[in-house]
């Protein structure tokens, strides 16, 4: 008798761990939803999909090396910003994910320390999770007659360019930022970041 109860219990103890582990599956399963934030400039929000933290971790990890093996001899473009920054471009890239990379340099041609807290944009959200960001770029399809915001992971945080404190006079920075990609049909945007003038790119790839 002693024995028939051990098996009822033993049976009873795994059918409550499977009913457990079931439970914690479910609520695994679950979506980060973005939120649909509004983006300045009346336009909808282009924002990346939710990741898992694996996924999210990797993305963080390639995104660290975005921009790292780009020719700095090439130059897509150049613009003028305030108190003589320079911003050079050196690559727009399509990427197979669905991404477009801006890559370039920020030059200090100034007589002054310069830093990033103005190229973070104006959106306070983004502003406070990216400080001396790039965060504030965005691309403008004229074909499609849309605006492309740059990417954020599910934190918040900018696939882009951050910790810009100090540029020292007669330094450079090495700068990116990825956006969602136009349809292939675009072939060219107008990039703006903010205090520099805007630049008309062509993408490759």
């Amino acid at each position: 008798m002693s024995i028939r109860r051990s098996t009822r219990s033993r049976r009873a103890v795994a059918a409550v761990a499977l009913a457990a582990a079931v439970a914690l599956a479910a609520v695994g399963c679950g979506t980060d939803d973005g939120g649909g934030k509004t983006n300045e400039g009346g336009s909808s929000p282009s924002s990346a999909p939710s990741k898992s933290p694996e996924e999210d971790k990797d993305a963080k990890q390639e995104d660290t090396a975005a921009g790292e093996n780009v020719d700095p001899n090439v130059k897509l473009a150049q613009v003028n910003g305030r108190d003589g920054l320079i911003l050079v471009v050196n690559e727009v890239k399509r990427d197979s994910g669905g991404f477009v990379t801006v890559s370039g340099v920020i030059k200090n041609d100034g007589d002054g320390i310069r830093s990033g807290g103005q190229w973070a944009g104006s959106e306070s959200v983004i502003v406070a999770k990216n400080p001396n960001s790039v965060a504030g770029a965005t691309l403008v399809d004229k074909v499609g007659k849309k605006r492309y915001y740059i990417l954020r992971d599910t934190d918040g945080r900018c696939l882009c360019t951050t910790g810009l404190t100090a540029i020292q006079p007669g330094k450079s920075v090495s700068v990116f930022m990825q956006f969602p990609a136009p349809p292939e049909t675009s072939t060219e945007v107008d990039f703006t970041l903010p205090t520099f003038a805007t630049a008309s790119l062509k993408i490759s790839g």
